[in-house]
């Protein structure tokens, strides 16, 4: 089909999941509410699975596009819907109705149930209100269903984005092959979408395409014309210039979501770092809008771009989990230095390749973004501490909330679960409070009854020094409650934070509490970075540091799962003596 024709390929998908949760047969009587363009698609779908059809609309041009389709037309400003139904079928009702109309009023449902027959179909593809009443239903057993977009597979990650399809025998329809047949029903001229096109608006006017689909009703389908010269531009400029002076530190940010926006992205435009590209591979809208809320010179969809500018030299990595460890390595490969949003790695053989580029390059540093070692309660426990003569007794409370079954986070691939993704901030921090490696894992997670166990996680911890500490991270809790806290024992004295806010101390002369608003330390963390990039110097956190805390992340995974205990030197020995991949989590 033609360019024009496929452009509305989405839409008639939608009109044909909705047909399909009908199930039309030959001969029988279906009303469509509401002749747009989903509504002037779908009686065409109709016409051609040899339905009669009514179009039922308040616009008197739209009904005439709908009776050279075929259908008999009700113009509901002139005349009752109901009434011409009940002609239509000479008393009986109709067998289906499928609604397309958008309106807040739930009386086109009303409607809807009082034109059928009864067991007829009542197929919501539009949005109207949904004030059901009971007795519309009841006697005479309507059945009512709402369609769900293009058809299944829709919002299944699986499906859209890591392309498991669903068996044919056993899901005839799936989007991908909803599109497909819309497409050949065009190519067949069983659906013609060039009486649907109203207007054609060159894309330089585009605005004006969108307040004409507002504002004037005569409008159905608008085109928006590309210049046919003009080659796409991966890369686009957002600045006329630099972004700040010249400096020592030029950097990109690879990611445009909300990491990226709430917190990366506005803490990187209060440093003193050169900002040159915002790089998000998975739509170019996200990279324009970031990048020009926070000052960043271009915006790109294009990762070679970022990859081949000599004069850039740090990259901010915030996209997907499952991508970060491949970016850390291919930034050093690049001559960069990688700055990277937890976690470091989804495992061991991650893990194993960016010990081996960092250690290809020394010169360059990998940072991970362990936060909270750089808020202001963290350093003054610091302070606190210093000078002691005994090990500590620490403990991390976590009210992590609950996050659903099916989103990306808990998937092993996707997100490496919550522990790996998110509890590895807590295993550094209580290793950065006691200044020692940890050395040992112990955990155990919620029994069977669950839908998520490893979510509801207590981890106990020994490190080198003597110092042991708890992490409780529990997936269950209530939202309104804050979300963390650390107790720290040590000599008759005692430290607790309660979410970063307020510090308090017991045994510390001189010392009772610290406030501030809430602070985890994401500037202080960013622009120590960047400090630290341009007058050079050992990394903020050596990457011996980083990666015990990722092994522990692995480690609770394994504790938790095979019930035992897990040494870190001896788990994991083969990477941490520099050999062979290991194989474990």
């Amino acid at each position: 089909v033609g360019d024009e024709a496929a452009a509305f390929t989405v839409l008639s998908a939608i009109a044909l999941q909705g047909i399909r949760l009908v199930n039309p047969t030959l001969g029988e009587k279906i009303v469509v509410f509401g002749a747009g363009l989903i509504g002037l698609v779908s009686i065409q779908l109709l016409r051609a699975s040899g339905c009669q059809v009514l179009a039922v609309d308040l616009s008197q041009q739209r009904l005439a596009i709908a009776e050279r389709f075929g259908a008999r037309a009700c113009n509901a400003a002139a005349g009752d819907p109901m009434a011409a139904a009940r002609a239509w079928t000479n008393g009986v009702g109709v067998d289906a109705v499928v609604i397309t109309a958008s309106a807040k009023t739930d009386e086109i449902v009303h409607q809807a149930a009082e034109m059928c027959r009864k067991r007829g179909r009542i197929v919501l593809v539009g949005v109207v209100g949904l004030n059901l009443r009971r007795a519309d239903f009841y006697e005479k057993e309507l059945t009512f269903q709402v369609s769900c977009s293009y058809g299944p597979g829709r919002y299944d990650e699986s499906y859209e984005q890591k392309g498991q399809d669903y068996p044919l025998p056993y899901v005839r329809w799936t989007e991908q092959r909803n599109l497909e047949a819309v497409l050949g029903a065009m190519e067949s001229g069983q659906l013609a979408v060039e009486p649907l096109i109203t207007d054609r608006i060159p894309l330089a006017k585009a605005a004006e395409a969108y307040q004409k689909i507002l504002t004037d009703s005569a409008s159905l389908g608008v085109i928006l014309e590309y210049p046919g010269t003009v080659a796409p531009a991966r890369t686009v400029a957002i600045t006329s210039g630099a972004s700040k002076p010249a400096g020592k530190v030029v950097a990109a940010m690879i990611g445009a979501g909300n990491f990226a926006k709430m917190t990366m992205g506005p803490a990187l435009a209060k440093t003193q770092a050169r900002l040159k590209y915002v790089a998000e591979l998975a739509g170019a809208a996200a990279a324009r809008h970031v990048a020009r809320k926070y000052g960043f010179e271009n915006a790109t969809t294009d990762a070679e771009a970022v990859w081949n500018d000599p004069d850039l030299n740090t990259v901010f990595i915030a996209t997907g989990h499952a991508s970060h460890a491949a970016l850390v390595c291919k930034a050093l490969e690049s001559g960069k230095h990688a700055f990277v949003e937890k976690p470091l790695a989804m495992n061991v053989e991650e893990v194993s390749r960016i010990i081996r580029a960092a250690e290809a390059h020394p010169q360059l540093q990998v940072m991970v973004g362990f936060n909270r070692r750089f808020s202001p309660h963290v350093e003054r426990i610091k302070q606190l501490l210093a000078g002691r003569s005994e090990p500590l007794a620490m403990h991390f409370a976590c009210n992590a909330g609950i996050i659903p079954p099916g989103a990306w986070v808990h998937d092993p691939e996707a997100g490496g679960g919550r522990i790996v993704g998110e509890a590895c901030h807590f295993l550094d921090l209580l290793a950065y409070v006691a200044g020692s490696p940890i050395a040992t894992v112990a955990a155990a997670q919620m029994g069977k009854g669950v839908a998520v166990q490893e979510d509801k996680m207590s981890i106990v911890l020994a490190f080198e020094d003597g110092s042991v500490g708890t992490v409780n991270y529990f997936g269950n809790g209530h939202k309104g409650y804050p979300k963390e806290a650390i107790e720290v024992y040590s000599e008759g004295r005692i430290l607790r934070l309660d979410n970063f806010r307020r510090l308090e101390g017991w045994g510390f002369p001189g010392f009772r509490r610290l406030k501030t608003r809430l602070d985890k330390g994401h500037q202080a963390e960013f622009s120590q970075f960047v400090d630290r990039i341009a007058t050079g110097g050992e990394p903020l956190i050596p990457l011996e540091q980083l990666v015990n805390a990722t092994l522990a992340s692995f480690a609770a995974m394994t504790s938790a799962r095979e019930e035992r205990t897990v040494r870190l030197t001896e788990e994991y020995a083969a990477l941490l003596s520099g050999g062979a991949e290991d194989n474990h989590e």
